[in-house]
């Protein structure tokens, strides 16, 4: 009997490879949209990806599909394989999920490691130092950095995982509102001033901070939204 199920399995390999590599393809994709290099409305070229990256069409397709999934990517019949340009009602659910994720995280600011504790630290001090060269990208990538620390303080893959899909579908908005700027010079000094609580030992108020960022950024990108859509 075992040997028969074992067999099944054995049967399967091609496709767990498939999907392995296709995990991998998606998460590189992921990372482009981190970065911006993935502007929302871009048409995705099946050829030029593949033949970039060197897989097969189907595991390039298995990485569109689970894009498609944590909402980065549309399929439009006959049209091909796009960036997706996130709604208003996205950034809503969005930054209802990140209040929960993110405030929940950062009050077990006492309770975890120095590196842990490091890993929010580090990427205010880079924000600062490119916003004040006026290197906005840069800045922005580092805000990144600081919000995926602040999840790393919960200890959870899984969270952070999860929370990885939700900056990348974020920065999707951010490019469909276009000011990206705009955004930064606004809150990397709001994150030097909850890292500044968190020194000084005020938790709780660093929480009420960032909860007060999470509704001015949502409604702030929300109109711009509006705005552009409209």
């Amino acid at each position: 009997m075992t040997e028969t199920w074992v067999s099944t399995l054995a049967q399967g390999k091609a496709d767990l490879e498939r999907a392995s590599t296709a995990q991998k393809v998606a998460d590189m994709l992921r990372e482009r949209v981190l970065d911006g290099e993935l502007a929302p409305g871009l048409r995705l070229s099946e050829e030029a990806i593949g033949g970039a990256l060197g897989v097969s069409r189907n595991t390039l397709r298995e990485a569109f599909r689970l894009l498609t999934r944590d909402r980065l990517l549309v399929h439009e019949h006959s049209r091909g394989v796009f960036v997706r340009r996130p709604t208003g009602d996205d950034v809503r659910d969005l930054y209802a999920a990140r209040r929960v994720i993110e405030c929940g995280s950062l009050r077990l600011w006492n309770d975890v490691t120095e590196a842990q504790r490091e890993a929010v630290r580090t990427p205010v001090r880079q924000a600062v130092a490119r916003a004040e060269k006026n290197d906005w990208t840069r800045a922005g990538q580092a805000n990144i950095q600081f919000h995926r620390g602040i999840v790393g303080l919960a200890g959870s893959t899984r969270l952070s995982d999860e929370s990885d899909r939700l900056f990348a579908e974020l920065m999707l908005a951010f490019r469909v509102a276009q000011e990206i700027n705009d955004f930064y010079q606004t809150y990397v000094p709001w994150n030097r001033r909850i890292v500044e609580l968190l020194n000084d030992g005020d938790t709780q108020q660093a929480v009420e901070q960032l909860a007060q960022y999470f509704d001015a950024a949502e409604e702030d990108l929300v109109g711009r939204l509006e705005a552009e859509q409209s």
